[in-house]
């Protein structure tokens, strides 16, 4: 039997917070794994960034980028239970400006005329549903959701990918680990 591990908060300020997990197999948490080589990638740059984190889930990668110095996470998520859970994960962060929490659908928040731009968007959807795409070519029509220098990162399954092509930004890197697979984007000036 294969046993459910409990997110947990891998460094920073909160390094050894154990999130709570969502009950079920519906949503498809993130690996301590991939979530600290998506962290080195990203770097120092984190620091005082803004970055949304997009079907939040339990908030794993949104808390780890506040627990490694973002500025400012803004968490969306739609479905009730993962909500409740994300709430409950948010109490790690006692500075109640550093985040906010939407319990709405990505799609209309991200197609929205944006009251902030951010540094990283990171979008994590529900696998095999094309919403990673969608979602592409939402960012691409609402090009002020992301900074000039910004990044959008995709976690997706590496049978789902395809190269798309965009006007507002370009793909940059990729990196697979085992059945995750990190797609970069980033901001052109075409």
């Amino acid at each position: 039997m294969n046993k459910r591990t409990t997110p947990r908060i891998i460094a920073g300020t909160l390094k050894g917070f154990h999130l709570k997990s969502i009950p079920g197999k519906k949503t498809r948490p993130i690996t301590d794994r991939v979530k600290e080589n998506l962290f080195n990638i990203i770097g120092n740059d984190i620091l005082e960034s803004s970055f949304l984190d997009a079907f939040a889930g339990t908030g794993s990668v949104g808390i780890e980028a506040f627990s490694r110095g973002a500025e400012f996470v803004q968490f969306i998520e739609k479905n009730k239970a993962p909500y409740s859970v994300l709430s409950n994960n948010l109490e790690c962060i006692k500075d109640n400006d550093a985040y906010s929490i939407i319990n709405a659908d990505a799609f209309v928040f991200m197609n929205t005329l944006p009251s902030r731009s951010f540094d990283y968007i990171y979008i994590a959807p529900p696998q095999y549903h094309q919403m990673w795409q969608n979602a592409l070519k939402i960012i691409d029509e609402n090009k002020d959701l992301v900074n000039s220098d910004g990044w959008i990162i995709v976690q997706i399954d590496p049978v789902e990918y395809e190269s798309l092509q965009f006007k507002n930004f370009d793909e940059f890197d990729q990196r697979k680990y085992g059945n995750t697979l990190l797609v970069f984007f980033i901001m052109t000036t075409k």
